[in-house]
């Protein structure tokens, strides 16, 4: 029980504080790094400037709260419930008062939720101008009448949120996924929503082919095996290949897939050699033990993709020649990556975020440039 302490500044850094009671207490700009809040009671608490990188605030009551300038990178707020709240106080006249910081800054202004687990959370009523929130996970985040004018949701995962009467004026939602999300009477005057993964297609559809995904399959196989003389090779680029069949086990050796969407396909134990998928989507796609010895994924997104053992060592070609796995500028936030073969592949630029890269071959990756902020199992990140 610390209710209204003043706890400012102080190096709480992986203390568990889980079921505490600590209403109105003020954490400005405290040390919280790693700190367990679960199912805390931190109704009215000021969490200004603090920094809560990575902090578990799991089922936690954070109505009223104050997170202005706080950093949150990749907290877990699982289900916290971060509506708007008052705290009520009583003065020695008997008058009553809502208290707040002095300046009352609103809500989470200007936080930094990049990467965090916002999962159900409620922020029902919400005051989040410009703060970002870009690669969080939001799936079934209440933001009704929530004010996140100018916010920034680029890549974060809003599979099933509620936006509705929300101010999303100015707000940028590139690259986010949209699947089931609501913005009814939401204003989203001025809102970015380019390449936003919603419900409509994104890019062309198999149908229109006028031939099924098996009879286009079966023609590669062919094509392969036949060195192509006959049979022809399959090219899905800018094709959105969501509902279509399973392509678990499939040979999509040499195919084209530039700009194609696999978002949350099963491509496990899927033959992948030499294909070439730049600027694909494969965000929450299973490729688990996929043989993808020399792939192009230049620039692919492959946030939470789970590729455990996969294979993405070079290709070895006639002559003694090899062709590298080329992943440069790929993003591969909370990808696992577990017991992957990384041998001599191309990460440049790619951002591993979180990534979890527990046993993996990274003899001979290039990283040069990579970021590794939050990876696990993997080369220690650089300043």
């Amino acid at each position: 029980m610390m209710m209204d302490c003043d706890l400012t500044g102080v190096t709480l850094a992986g203390q568990d504080l889980s079921h505490a009671d600590l209403t109105g207490s003020s954490f400005y700009g405290s040390d919280l790094r790693g700190c367990r809040f679960d199912s805390a009671t931190v109704f009215g608490c000021d969490f200004r400037e603090a920094n809560l990188e990575k902090a578990s605030l799991v089922h936690a009551d954070l109505r009223g709260c104050h997170f202005a300038g706080a950093n949150l990178a990749g907290a877990n707020l699982f289900e916290a419930d971060m509506r708007e709240g008052l705290q009520i106080t009583r003065d020695r006249q008997g008058e009553f008062h809502v208290r707040g910081p002095d300046d009352k800054p609103t809500a989470a202004s200007g936080a930094n939720f990049s990467g965090a687990n916002l999962t159900n959370a409620h922020l029902a009523g919400v005051v989040a101008v410009k703060t970002d929130f870009s690669d969080a996970i939001m799936r079934g985040c209440k933001l009704t009448r929530a004010h996140v004018r100018g916010a920034n949701f680029s890549g974060c995962d809003l599979e099933g949120a509620d936006f509705g009467q929300a101010d999303t004026r100015e707000a940028c939602f590139r690259g986010a996924i949209l699947l089931g999300a609501s913005f009814d009477y939401a204003n989203i005057a001025g809102a970015d929503m380019e390449e936003a993964l919603s419900d409509k297609p994104q890019g062309r559809l198999v149908s229109e082919l006028g031939v099924t995904v098996e009879e286009l399959l079966r023609r590669h196989l062919q094509f392969i095996a036949t060195g192509g003389v006959s049979g022809a090779l399959l090219d899905l680029s800018g094709f959105d290949l969501r509902g279509t069949i399973g392509l678990s086990g499939v040979c999509l050796t040499m195919a084209k897939a530039a700009k194609a969407v696999f978002f949350g396909l099963d491509l496990s134990r899927a033959a992948l050699q030499a294909a070439r998928c730049p600027n694909s989507d494969f965000r929450k796609a299973r490729l688990d033990q996929a043989d993808m010895r020399g792939i192009n994924l230049a620039g692919a997104r492959l946030n939470n993709a789970s590729m455990r053992r996969a294979n993405l060592r070079a290709l070895q070609m006639e002559n003694g020649r090899q062709m590298a796995a080329d992943l440069s500028g790929a993003r591969l936030r909370y990808a696992d990556l577990r017991d992957a073969q990384l041998g001599g592949a191309c990460l440049a630029g790619a951002d591993l975020s979180f990534a979890d890269l527990t046993g993996a071959n990274l003899t001979g990756t290039d990283l040069t440039g990579a970021t590794l902020a939050g990876a696990v199992g993997g080369p220690p990140a650089r300043p």
